[in-house]
C-alpha cells in the first residue's frame, strides 16, 4: 500500500519509490525509481512543469502520446498540462531526477488519465502497449 500523502517526503507506490531531495517555495527536487516491468500513471499536472533527468537504467517516456527513450544524461521537459509517464521495460531500475517548477507543488496536483494499479481518475486502464 502506498504511503503517499500531501506532505510526504517519500513514498513507495506500486511502481517503485520517490523521495524529496530538496524543496523550496517555487521548486522541488525528487529522486524517482521505477522498478523493472513497471510504469507510472499517465498523468497531468495543472500547476507545475517537470524536468526529468535520467541517471541510471533506461526508461520510455510517453509525453502527449509520443514515446521518448531516455538514458543516463538525457533529459525531457514536461510542460504544465502535458500528459506524461515513465515506464521501465528493462531489467534494471530506471532512476531519474525530477525537478518540479510552479506555484503549487503538492502531491494532489495530479490527474491520472490511466493507471495500471487502479488509481486512474478519468479512463479505464489500457493494456501495457497501448497509448491513450
Amino acid at each position: 500500500m502506498s504511503s503517499e500523502n500531501k506532505k510526504s517526503r517519500h513514498a513507495d507506490p506500486p511502481w517503485g519509490r520517490w523521495e524529496v531531495l530538496l524543496e523550496e517555495e517555487s521548486y522541488k527536487v525528487k529522486r524517482i525509481i521505477v522498478l523493472p516491468g513497471h510504469r507510472l500513471s499517465y498523468q497531468k499536472h495543472a500547476r507545475r512543469s517537470e524536468h526529468w533527468i535520467a541517471v541510471q537504467g533506461e526508461g520510455i517516456i510517453t509525453l502527449d502520446g509520443r514515446e521518448i527513450r531516455l538514458t543516463p544524461g538525457e533529459a525531457v521537459v514536461i510542460p504544465v498540462g502535458s500528459a506524461h509517464r515513465a515506464a521501465n521495460e528493462g531489467e534494471l531500475p530506471f532512476v531519474f531526477i525530477e525537478v518540479q517548477l510552479g506555484s503549487y507543488l503538492e502531491e494532489d496536483d495530479i490527474i491520472r488519465l490511466e493507471d495500471a494499479y487502479g488509481r486512474a481518475d478519468h479512463k479505464e486502464v489500457q493494456s501495457w502497449g497501448t497509448t491513450p
